[in-house]
């Protein structure tokens, strides 16, 4: 979850906050409305699922990412130095799920109708993320077509 508050300008840097464990949200929340207030340099807040204890705050420089935490409930520090942008650009970019998935391959749904069922996949559709899959637990074959988020290696 992304907050921007600002427009992000090329001076822009990343600073990691430590919070409270499960007290991320509150902190990003406050940190917007300190924002919007106008009392803080700060551009985005993003929270990362993820990354439990800590909010990345991009800010213009790191007096203004401390100001900007100075004050807030649950918050436990900021980590010295900054983040390079590629630390957090997997978090940023969605992995496609189809990227992780062969032909032939034997799968366990975790989703929809056949969840909990095992199958392997006759063919894949990157275009739509969808694979076919041949369900094994079935008596006859038959062929579906499923979300490939719904899918995961089987074991």
């Amino acid at each position: 979850m992304v907050t921007e508050l600002s427009s992000a300008g090329a001076g822009s840097h990343l600073f990691a906050v430590r919070t409270t464990g499960g007290q991320e949200k509150v902190v990003m929340n406050a940190l917007e409305a300190k924002s919007r207030v106008g009392k803080a340099g700060i551009q985005a807040v993003l929270l990362v699922d993820n990354l439990r204890g800590y909010v990345v705050v991009e800010a213009t420089d790191p007096s203004a990412a401390y100001q900007a935490i100075d004050d807030i409930r649950h918050v436990r520090g900021q980590l010295r130095g900054e983040l390079a942008f590629k630390d957090i650009e997997g978090y940023l970019i969605k992995k496609s799920a189809v990227t992780s998935l062969e032909k032939d391959q034997t799968v366990e749904i975790s989703g929809g109708p056949f969840k909990g069922m095992k199958a392997t996949i006759t063919r894949i559709d990157h275009g739509k993320e969808e694979a076919t899959v041949v369900l094994l637990d079935a008596s006859y074959q038959l062929p579906v077509t499923v979300d490939a988020n719904y899918l995961k290696a089987s074991k």
